[in-house]
């Protein structure tokens, strides 16, 4: 049996078949709606349309933090955007996020609408807009910053390098998964030897930078994500592990994960938030038990 002959990218690359993998029927190379929907609008200032991935979670997570906080303006509707039915690509959504990435936010508290995209936008502009979560001493507050944009840097090797190629892809590539599991391993050894000398990543104070961090990396070091806690021997990174146990107690983490969350137990699964109560009436379990009865 010979080995299959190498790959010899053509001159001029285009889009003539589909790439195959798990999210193969949403990706493509051009951008703007694929159809027209508008977005549901509800009585709060802040609309969040987005799911439950990482970066999802970092928002929905902040917005429960501001309102532990005593924080009244942080109220908010969080409507699902389901990325895997193509949810991103309508033209509403388009509108607040032309890059259709989940999660997008639009502020409706002013005179004129807000949009903010990109999840490390979201968390500066909620972060300053309630003067919370950002330190107002310069140092702290550019370590803070720092480690956020770490986070937005880092995550895309993480997520759409290790991730898509250990668990998505069509077929298992060798060279691609060692070159992304070196990198990361490398950042979890990173994120590893900052929490050995501080208690939270800018210092001793809970910031945006580990709002933005932990949906990523505690999910990792807690083996939730690719099936790959094994395979990265997550359990050695000890100070991780402290980190991540810590703010996973945090009751506005805990109400955070829920929010657009459409899979794992019914009773983790908020797909959509309107109000409080609705983390105790409005939960899957709940909606299926009144839904049989």
């Amino acid at each position: 049996m010979t080995d299959a002959p190498a790959y010899e990218p053509p001159k001029v690359w285009t889009w003539n078949k589909a790439n195959g993998g798990q999210f193969a029927s949403i990706n493509r190379p051009i951008a703007g709606p694929t159809h027209d929907k508008e977005l549901p609008v509800g009585r709060h200032p802040l609309q969040l349309y987005s799911l439950a991935t990482p970066n999802g979670v970092k928002v929905t997570v902040m917005l429960e933090e501001l309102l532990a906080l005593g924080h009244k303006g942080a109220e908010y509707d969080a409507w699902l955007i389901n990325i895997g039915k193509g949810d991103q690509f309508g033209s509403g959504f388009v509108a607040i996020n032309p890059n259709s990435k989940i999660p997008a936010l639009l502020d409706r508290s002013g005179p004129e609408p807000i949009r903010v995209f990109e999840s490390g936008s979201i968390l500066v502009y909620l972060a300053e807009k309630f003067g919370a979560f950002l330190p107002k001493d310069i140092k702290t507050r550019t370590e803070a910053m720092s480690w956020l944009f770490w986070q937005m840097g880092s995550a895309p090797y993480l997520g759409g390098g290790f991730g898509h190629f250990y668990a998505y892809a069509p077929t298992k590539i060798e060279y691609a998964i060692d070159r992304f599991a070196m990198e990361t391993k490398r950042q979890l050894d990173v994120l590893d030897r900052r929490l050995a000398e501080s208690e939270y990543l800018a210092g001793s104070e809970y910031t945006i930078a580990d709002i933005a961090v932990w949906p990523w990396y505690g999910a990792l070091a807690k083996g939730l994500v690719y099936g790959a806690g094994e395979f990265l021997s997550v359990q050695d990174y000890k100070n991780v592990q402290r980190w991540t146990d810590q703010i996973a107690k945090r009751t506005a983490v805990k109400r955070g994960r829920m929010v657009n969350r459409v899979s794992g137990d019914p009773a983790s699964q908020l797909h959509e938030r309107h109000d409080a109560s609705d983390f105790e009436t409005k939960t899957q379990d709940k909606l299926q038990a009144v839904a049989a009865s």
